[in-house]
């Protein structure tokens, strides 16, 4: 199989979807790998290495494009790429279509197939190429929520971790996953008082375990929700539902309840977002002000630190990469369900439940 790796051109977008690590396992497999010039160098990586890996170093993403048979990416097509969308063609990249109905309508009509690292789901609900990006989003968004505090971003002028004499900032984290948990622990860290909201009481359970009592947790509702926003300095959304939009969970009443200064940092922006007044922002323009309160809707977070980004995502990633080539699309679904849930659009159809829900299209169970 031929795999095109074509340099990413979303705003502020450094990561690369293959590493030479990855070139040289599918070379010796008996792959072709094309990488467009330059699609490395914001994550660190020459096309020397990629070269010396077994890649053929491509001068114009066209030219990646008309001659793979898989495009792998890191986020979904933009605009300038669509004309390379091509009946026959398979991408595989973070897509998002729950947000991105028009996105959606142009892969329907090309007639690609489409797959979603974000909806590849094993039996028991696990994200395995999503994982490590909400990690890496999860820890971020404490990070960049403390930036904005400061007097001179615009926030309030909060420490979180305040000093003895003095109150602790207050951050709620609303959702427990995986984004979630690596919220509270950098929260924690920073020695912020910390309150997480989610509507499952095991995976509450389970952070008061590892924190033994050093956050507050809380069932998400209405109720709990509208208090714990009204007293927070830094709000996390960090909901997720495989493949469908995000239900709002904020409200517009209760971000103009918060404090002015306060930060919003919605990691759950990519699937429309739990907090009803975000909208997606770039690292060029990140925030946007709400009734005082600094809103930060990056849908490319991890895109901030490539260089840790580019290897954790292509560590997940390989291994069905692998398959597809290896196996053909048809046999690597067969074999592995968790992949299969990841096929968003096959040849016109909608072929991923929650998707279809989202953008209102009929599902079709993937057939070849």
């Amino acid at each position: 199989m031929i795999i095109g790796v074509p340099r990413e051109i979303k705003d502020n977008e450094y990561r690369v979807a293959m590493v030479p690590s990855g070139v040289k396992a599918l070379a010796d497999a008996g792959h072709t790998v094309l990488v467009e010039k330059d699609a490395g160098a914001g994550s660190g990586i020459a096309d020397t290495e990629f070269a010396a890996a077994g890649a053929r170093i491509m001068d114009e993403a066209s030219e990646v494009y008309r001659r793979a048979d898989m495009i792998v990416k890191v986020k979904e097509p933009q605009s300038r790429e669509y004309r390379y969308v091509r009946d026959g063609l398979l991408i595989f990249t973070f897509l998002h279509l729950a947000a991105e109905k028009h996105l959606a309508d142009i892969l329907l009509r090309s007639g690609c197939t489409a797959l979603g690292y974000e909806t590849v789901e094993t039996g028991e609900g696990g994200l395995p190429i999503l994982g490590p990006m909400s990690e890496i989003a999860g820890r971020l968004s404490v990070q960049v929520g403390a930036h904005y505090l400061m007097k001179s971003y615009g926030g309030e002028g909060v420490l979180l971790g305040g000093i003895p004499g003095t109150e602790r900032g207050r951050v709620v984290i609303i959702g427990a996953g995986n984004v979630g948990a690596n919220a509270a622990r950098i929260a924690v860290g920073l020695g912020a008082e910390v309150t997480v909201l989610n509507r499952s009481v095991e995976k509450l359970k389970y952070l008061d375990d590892i924190y033994g009592g050093r956050i507050n947790t809380l069932i998400s509702n209405h109720y709990n929700v509208e208090r714990a926003t009204g007293e927070c300095d830094l709000l996390i959304g960090a909901v997720h539902m495989a493949g469908s939009r995000t239900a709002k969970v904020v409200t517009r009443q209760m971000v103009s309840a918060m404090k002015k200064g306060s930060v919003i940092v919605d990691v759950s922006v990519d699937q429309g977002g739990c907090v009803e007044t975000i909208v997606p922002t770039t690292h060029s323009q990140p925030t946007y002000d709400v009734d005082g309160v600094i809103h930060y809707g990056v849908a490319n977070m991890p895109g901030a630190v490539p260089r840790t980004s580019t290897f954790a995502l292509t560590n997940a990633t390989l291994p069905y990469i692998m398959n597809i080539a290896s196996l053909g699309l048809k046999e690597a679904t067969v074999r592995d369900p968790a992949l299969k849930r990841g096929v968003n659009v096959h040849r016109g159809r909608v072929t991923h439940p929650g998707v279809a829900g989202a953008i209102g299209k009929e599902f079709a169970e993937l057939s070849f």
